[in-house]
């Protein structure tokens, strides 16, 4: 168990496509165990392999029940229901932004072991799953979010100063 330091936005590593994971081994294992402890001690949702610096096609996520591992993830199916609602980012800390995301996702990804499994997830879940992967592709959610979050003490600071 180790924690990792997390990358800021401004670090080329955050920019670039992640590798396919080839090797499922106990070098894999502890870069999984070491990303959820580093999640968990960042009091992050998700946390991809980027973010920690290694260019592997892998994350985590965590949004209440459970982490679930995604090695070599791919999102097969979308629904065309969408939700907006507010990200943000540990390797953009300070920020949030609205970002449209489907509601519903189907993901073929992984295991520890190699093994092939589908994952249906829905609201918060779904946009964990296709925030973490848009970090695989070297995306941020800031590329796509539809508008910056003022957050209330700015909006209070303002409203105040004039």
């Amino acid at each position: 168990m180790a924690l990792r330091n997390i990358r800021i936005i401004g670090d080329e590593v955050l920019r670039k496509r992640a590798k396919e994971v080839k090797l499922f081994n106990q070098k894999l294992a502890v870069l999984v165990e070491d990303m959820v402890d580093t999640m968990y001690e960042s009091n992050g949702v998700g946390l991809a392999a980027p973010q920690v610096g290694v260019l592997k096609r892998v994350f985590v996520i965590d949004v209440g029940d459970g982490v679930e591992v995604f090695i070599n993830p791919e999102i097969i199916e979308t629904s065309e229901e969408t939700q907006k609602d507010i990200e943000g980012c540990l390797s953009i800390p300070g920020e949030r932004g609205y970002v449209i995301r489907p509601q519903r996702v189907k993901v073929r990804t992984l295991t520890l072991e190699g093994k092939e499994r589908l994952v249906e997830a829905e609201g918060l879940f779904a946009r964990a799953i296709c925030h973490e992967n848009d970090h695989l592709n070297g995306q941020l959610y800031i590329d796509i979010m539809e508008e910056e979050e003022v957050p209330e003490e700015i909006e209070g600071e303002e409203e105040f100063d004039e």
